[in-house]
C-alpha cells in the first residue's frame, strides 16, 4: 500500500463538477492498493500517518500530529501510485491492486480513519476526480508499507 500524504491548509474533490469532500486544515492522503495489499498494510499504513509529527509547534518545530491539532483528512484512492514507469514512455499499472480489492482496502482504510479523525472526507472511488489543494509547507512524505 502506498501513501502520499499533503499537510494542507485545505483541500477537495470534485466529480463531475460537485464537490464530493473538502477539508480545512490536515491531510490530504492519495491511496494506492497493491497486489498482495491486506487489511495488515491498511493497520500499518493508518498507524504511521495518524502518528505522523509534521505540524508546528509553537517554536516551529514539527512535533504536533494530525490529532494534536485537531486536522482533517481527505483520502483520494490513486491506483496511478502504481505506475511503472521503467520500460517506454507509457506507464504500467500491473502492480496495481484488482479493483474490487483495492476498492474494499480502501474503504477500510477510510473506516479506520474515522475511528481516530472527527472528518474524514473522501473522493469517489474509480471515478476521474478534480483534486485541488493548498500543501501547506510545502509539505509532502511518501510511504510505502513495503519500506514501513
Amino acid at each position: 500500500m502506498r501513501a502520499l500524504i499533503q499537510r494542507v491548509s485545505r483541500a477537495q474533490v470534485d466529480v463531475d463538477g460537485a464537490t464530493v469532500g473538502s477539508i480545512g486544515r490536515g491531510f490530504l492522503v492519495l491511496l494506492g492498493v497493491g497486489q498482495g495489499d491486506g487489511e495488515a498494510q491498511v493497520e500499518r499504513l493508518w498507524g504511521k500517518i495518524s502518528k505522523m509529527r509534521i505540524f508546528e509547534d509553537g517554536n516551529g518545530k514539527t512535533n504536533l500530529s494530525l490529532a494534536d491539532v485537531g486536522g482533517e483528512l481527505l483520502v483520494v484512492s490513486q491506483f496511478t501510485l502504481y505506475a511503472d514507469c521503467k520500460k517506454g514512455n507509457r506507464p504500467s499499472f500491473t502492480q496495481a491492486g484488482a479493483p474490487d480489492e483495492a476498492n474494499r482496502l480502501y474503504e477500510l482504510f477510510v473506516e479506520r480513519a474515522r475511528q481516530d479523525v472527527l472528518r474524514v472526507e473522501t473522493g469517489v472511488f474509480g471515478a476521474m476526480m478534480d483534486v485541488s489543494l493548498v500543501n501547506d509547507g510545502p509539505f509532502t512524505i511518501w510511504l510505502d508499507t513495503d519500506t514501513l
